[in-house]
């Protein structure tokens, strides 16, 4: 499954969140697969693409970083298999 995440940094962790992704803390744990990854041009957000079919590895990801950022994630699908489902629902 794909995994689309939001992060923003917490008021005051500006310096410690840099200092962690410089040092290698960006790479995604065992079990996960970073398609990408996207930084709002404002430095205020940015966009990570996970694929995992393993819900816990995704949680041991997020617990690295909640010290530090606001995390949402959200379960997403590609056009094409929206378009096949939306495709069954418009026929009914």
């Amino acid at each position: 499954m794909k995994v689309m995440t939001t992060w923003s940094v917490r008021p005051g962790c500006r310096d410690e969140a840099i200092q962690r992704f410089l040092a290698g803390g960006g790479a995604p744990p065992a079990g996960v697969t970073m398609l990408g990854r996207w930084h709002s041009t404002d430095l205020s957000m940015g966009f990570t693409l996970y694929e995992s079919n393993n819900p816990a590895a995704l949680y041991e990801g997020a617990g690295q970083w909640s010290d530090l950022l606001e995390l949402r994630s959200y379960m997403v699908v590609e056009d094409a298999e929206a378009g096949a489902v939306l495709a069954k629902l418009a026929g009914k």
